[in-house]
């Protein structure tokens, strides 16, 4: 997902310097409408390379970020999330021995997640190319939508080839958990499980950037 590209490259810099990581999406929603989102990044294939990283001051012309600001960035933006209504429950988590970062939050309604990212651009935590309505939600019409995200392709194509390499083995993982049943869905390229409550899709980022697969998806439930 290109927001959560976006979101986590702004919270961990150190990712711009190596290409290797991952990043899991995850929406369990409950038949009332409510649930708990999860937003992962992974970068232990890399954790070597960013441990060494992680003592110079600079590398690529580009500043090195040390733990503290790291830190003080993501618990920014937790508290951000705390703050908005019909989000509850955030918590973070951040291993600096493998590089991984967790967020997750509890809400009322898929929407509220949309108004968090809002929030974080508002205040400059996320980039203002952030797409931020991102999910929606009609109960009564038993349908779960994940929006139109539009291309970053004109963006990618203005970087320069070392600051495009950091997407080369970058993969995004997206996971749509429901109460409900899956009567069908407008994207079949996010795979359905066995039990119908559930839909996933695995892409490579710069698949996603320059729009080979899409993230919009129409889910109707029974």
């Amino acid at each position: 997902m290109k927001d959560c590209i976006k979101l986590l490259l702004l919270l961990l810099p150190l990712l711009l310097v190596t290409s290797c990581f991952d990043i899991l999406d995850k929406v369990n929603v409950k038949a009332d409408g409510s649930g708990e989102y999860t937003l992962i990044l992974n970068a232990s294939k890399s954790k070597t390379r960013l441990a060494s990283i992680s003592k110079m001051e600079t590398i690529n012309g580009k500043k090195v970020p040390k733990r503290a600001e790291i830190e003080a960035k993501i618990n920014e933006a937790a508290r951000i999330f705390k703050a908005t209504p019909g989000i509850s429950n955030v918590k973070t988590s951040m291993d600096f021995d493998n590089y991984i970062i967790k967020l997750s939050c509890s809400f009322r309604k898929i929407e509220n997640i949309n108004t968090g990212l809002d929030q974080l651009k508002a205040r400059n935590i996320i980039g203002k190319m952030v797409p931020t309505n991102i999910y929606g939600q009609n109960p009564a019409k038993k349908v779960f939508t994940r929006n139109k995200v539009s291309t970053f392709k004109s963006d990618y194509d203005k970087m320069s080839s070392a600051d495009k390499e950091i997407f080369n083995d970058a993969r995004y993982i997206s996971v749509l958990q429901f109460e409900n049943t899956v009567k069908s869905q407008s994207n079949n390229q996010y795979s359905l499980s066995p039990n119908r409550k559930a839909v996933k899709l695995e892409a490579n980022v710069l698949d996603l950037i320059l729009q080979k697969k899409q993230l919009q998806n129409n889910i109707l439930f029974q």
